[in-house]
C-alpha cells in the first residue's frame, strides 16, 4: 500500500465534497476531491512526459497554494521523491541541498526567482504554469511500495551541514494512521492550516491527516494572528494546528478582542494541537483561561514523524508530550529518549556512517533510533517530559538550528577569531540563538548581523552577539559551553 491507495478511498467515498479550499486576496479557490485528484493524474502524466520516473528527486521551493499540493501528489504518485526547501533559506543553504539530492526538477514560483538567480538549478518549472500542463492524456502510475521513498527531508546535523533523511510512503503511513486514530479524525472536519507545506508539521500532520480523513484543509499561505483568530472564531474550523509562536500570537489576539467587549466563541473548534517546539506553561494556561480550550501537545521529529501524543480523550499535561501514539516504542537509555516504529525513517541520505551512528540494536536485535532528546518518563501515568537535547540543537519557531552552522558563518567575517552558539529561552519562539565571540576591536556587530542574514535563513541569525576574550574550553580543549553567560 502507498499513499495514494490511502487518498483514494475518500476520492471514491465523497468525490464532490471539498478537499482544499485556498483563500489569497479575497479570492478563494475550491477543489473538491474529484477535481483535486483529477489534477493530480494529469500533472503526474505531464511529469512523466517530462522525464520525471520513479525515483528522481524534484524539489519544491514554493509557499502554501494548491499548486503545491497538487505538485506533490503528482511526484509522489511516480513514485519520484519530493525535496521541500524552507522559503527561509538563502544561497549558501538552497545550494547544498541541490548539490546534495540532485532533483530532476525544481518547482519554484516566480516570487522565489530572484532568490534562485545565479544557482544551477537545473529544469525549472513554475507553479504558475501548472495549470497549462494539466490538459494531456493521463498515464499508467508506476508500481509504487510502501517502502519506495516518498520525501527527502533536510535535517541540520552536528557538522553544520544538513542531512536528508529519507522518508518512505510506509514511514508516513504509520504516522497519518496512528494520528487518525488517536486524534480521532473526521470525514467531518476542517483543519485551517496556516503551518508551512514545506515543513513536515504542515505537509503530514496536517495535509496528509485531512485528506486520509476524507477532511476539508482551509488553505491559507502563511499565519497571520488577527486572520487566524477571525477565521476560528468564524466556527467554520474545527481542528487547528501550530508552533508555541503561533499560540502567544493568538492569546495576544484574543486577550485584546476580549478587552474590546467581543465574545470568543471557539466552541466549534475540537482540537487544537502545538508542537516543533516545547509549549510554555503561561502559553497553555492563557489560551484556556481565554477560550475554554487545552491544547494537545505532541513530539515528533524529522526523522521519525510523530512519536508520542497527549490524549484526545483524556488528561493533557502542560509540560509533557505524552505518551506513545499507535504503533510507536520507546525506551529511555541512560536519559536518551530511543523510538521504534512503521515511523521511523529509512536512514540518511548517501549517509551510511551517520545512519548507523544514529541506531543502536537491543539484545533481541531490535533497532531503535536515538533522538538525541533527553527524557523523563512519569512511573504512574507513563507520560513523558522532554528535559533538553543531548546534543546542542536549537528550536527556534519550530525549525532546528545547529549552533556548529551558524558559528562557521561567524568564523567566516573578518576579524572574528572564534566563535560559539548557544540556545537562550524565549517567551515566543521557544530558542533564540545567542553568539559569544572572541574578535577583533574592529569587527562591527550591525555589519557582522547584515553578513549572517546574507548567509543564513532569519531564525539562524544570531539574536544578540556577546565579546568575550576567550572561549571558556577544557583540558582537551573542547569548548564548555555551560560555563558561557547565557
Amino acid at each position: 500500500m502507498n499513499l495514494h491507495d490511502l487518498f483514494a478511498i475518500p476520492r471514491r467515498r465523497s468525490p464532490e465534497k471539498p478537499a482544499l479550499r485556498f483563500q489569497d486576496g479575497g479570492v478563494e479557490t475550491v477543489l473538491s476531491y474529484g477535481d483535486l485528484f483529477a489534477r493530480v493524474d494529469a500533472l503526474a502524466a505531464a511529469l512523466a512526459a517530462r522525464g520525471i520516473s520513479k525515483g528522481d528527486r524534484v524539489a519544491f521551493f514554493l509557499g502554501n497554494r494548491p499548486e503545491f499540493v497538487v505538485a506533490y501528489l503528482a511526484v509522489i504518485r511516480l513514485g519520484a521523491v519530493m525535496v521541500p526547501i524552507n522559503l527561509a533559506y538563502r544561497q549558501r543553504e538552497i545550494t547544498h541541498m541541490l548539490e546534495d539530492s540532485e532533483p530532476r526538477l525544481l518547482i519554484t514560483e516566480r516570487a522565489q526567482l530572484s532568490i534562485l538567480e545565479g544557482m544551477d538549478a537545473g529544469d525549472l518549472l513554475l507553479a504558475e504554469d501548472l495549470g497549462e500542463l494539466l490538459g494531456g492524456a493521463g498515464c499508467t502510475p508506476p508500481f509504487v511500495e510502501g517502502g519506495d521513498l516518498a520525501m527527502l527531508l533536510y535535517t541540520s546535523g552536528t557538522t553544520g551541514k544538513s542531512k536528508g533523511a529519507e522518508i518512505t510512503h510506509d514511514n508516513v503511513l504509520a504516522t497519518v494512521t496512528g494520528l487518525l486514530a488517536a486524534w480521532a479524525w473526521e470525514p467531518a472536519d476542517a483543519l485551517l492550516l496556516t503551518l508551512p507545506l514545506f515543513h513536515t508539521h504542515g505537509l503530514v500532520v496536517g495535509l496528509h491527516c485531512a485528506l486520509a480523513a476524507g477532511a476539508t484543509v482551509l488553505l491559507r499561505r502563511r499565519f497571520e494572528a488577527a486572520e487566524t483568530a477571525s477565521e476560528l472564531l468564524a466556527g467554520e474550523p474545527t481542528l487547528f494546528f501550530g508552533v508555541p509562536t503561533m499560540y502567544g500570537r493568538l492569546v495576544e489576539e484574543l486577550r485584546a478582542r476580549r478587552e474590546r467587549g467581543e465574545e470568543l466563541d471557539l466552541s466549534r473548534l475540537r482540537l487544537f494541537c502545538s508542537g516543533s517546539a516545547p509549549l510554555s506553561a503561561e502559553t497553555f494556561s492563557a489560551f484556556r483561561e481565554l477560550t475554554g480550550h487545552e491544547i494537545l501537545e505532541r513530539y515528533g521529529m524529522t526523522e521519525t514523524g510523530m512519536n508520542l501524543s497527549n490524549l484526545y480523550a483524556g488528561a493533557r499535561r502542560p509540560g509533557t508530550v505524552g505518551v506513545p501514539l499507535p504503533g510507536v516504542s520507546i525506551r529511555i537509555v541512560d536519559e536518551e529518549l530511543q523510538v521504534r516504529g512503521g515511523n521511523v525513517f529509512a536512514g540518511y541520505w548517501r549517509a551510511p556512517e551517520k545512519t548507523a551512528a544514529s541506531f543502536v540494536h537491543d539484545e533481541l536485535g531490535r533497532r531503535w533510533f536515538k533522538t538525541g532528546d533527553l527524557a523523563r518518563q512519569d512511573p504512574e501515568t507513563g507520560f513523558i517530559t522532554l528535559l533538553g537535547r543531548r546534543h546542542e540543537l536549537i528550536i527556534s519557531g519550530g525549525f532546528n538550528l545547529y549552533p556548529r552552522e551558524v558559528e562557521e558563518v561567524l568564523a567566516g567575517f573578518p576579524g572574528v577569531r572564534e566563535a560559539a552558539v548557544v540556545g537562550r529561552p524565549h517567551p515566543d519562539w521557544g530558542e533564540v540563538p545567542v553568539a559569544f565571540l572572541a574578535a577583533d576591536a574592529s569587527v562591527d556587530t550591525a555589519e557582522l548581523i547584515a553578513f549572517c542574514k546574507s548567509q543564513m535563513a532569519g531564525f539562524k541569525v544570531p539574536r544578540e552577539i556577546r565579546r568575550i576574550d576567550s572561549l571558556p574550553r577544557n583540558a582537551l580543549g573542547k569548548v564548555e559551553k555551560h560555563k558561557l553567560p547565557v
